[in-house]
């Protein structure tokens, strides 16, 4: 039911930061886990990071400490706080929704860090 769109990827040189965001509509935005997934050519699809209703958040040991997710309930919004970028974080970044196990996926932003 709930529709997401991303927004923010790009082409960053290594060191850089992007701000992704991703505008949720059709459903109670609060009552939803939020995450941010990515996928490499070739590779599976990885948890990044996620946020609860609650706000508790988790991150992939190779982001912690460069990346921040954080969400806006009052615009329906979450973001992703990439700093310090590395050529590995290149991908595809989807935002995912997850109301007690029914799931919405957005289309995906491109991120590319390379120098």
């Amino acid at each position: 039911q709930v529709q997401l769109v991303e927004s923010g990827g790009g082409l960053v040189q290594p060191g850089g930061s992007l701000r992704l965001s991703c505008v949720a509509s059709g459903s109670i935005f609060s009552f939803y886990t939020m995450g941010w997934y990515r996928q490499a050519p070739g590779k599976q699809r990885e948890l990044v990071t996620s946020i609860t209703r609650g706000g508790d958040t988790n991150y992939v040991d190779s982001v912690k400490g460069r990346f921040t997710i954080s969400r806006d309930n009052a615009k329906n919004t979450v973001y992703l706080q990439m700093n310090s970028l590395k050529p590995d974080d290149t991908a595809v970044y989807y935002c995912k929704a997850d109301l007690y196990g029914a799931y919405s996926w957005g289309q995906g932003t491109q991120v590319t860090v390379s120098s």
